[in-house]
């Protein structure tokens, strides 16, 4: 059974932060009363440790994360299908009975203009 890279991933990237956490408060007993710096070191550790050893793993869940994505997005209509299914047709009519040019069937053309009084 292969693991979804997402999880891969984020188990790396606990375990590169975690890992370092442990060795720094098991055997630094300064870090026991300051948890907050032994946290920041870790955290900061863990990032490097990222940024060296995870690049592949990274690719893997980035790339899985893109096609999940791409296949939800070409399932759902997009804005140029939209767009085509409200064209006006062939007649000069658009699905709602109005013309194309924007005025309705039975007006004179001069529809929305102003006359002087």
């Amino acid at each position: 059974m292969k693991l979804p890279p997402l999880l891969v991933y984020s188990v790396l990237r606990l375990l590169a932060f975690l890992v370092p956490l442990g060795i720094l408060w098991f055997f630094f007993p300064i870090f026991r009363e300051f948890w907050w710096l032994a946290a920041l070191f870790a955290a900061l550790i863990g990032i490097s440790i990222s940024l060296l050893f995870l690049r592949s793993p990274l690719s893997d869940a980035s790339r899985a994360i893109y096609a999940k994505r791409s296949s939800k997005v070409a399932s759902a209509p997009s804005d140029e299908d939209i767009e085509d299914a409200e064209a006006p047709d062939s007649d000069g009519t658009d699905p709602r009975g109005s013309a194309a040019n924007g005025t309705t069937a039975n007006d004179s053309g001069d529809a929305g203009s102003r006359h002087a009084a």
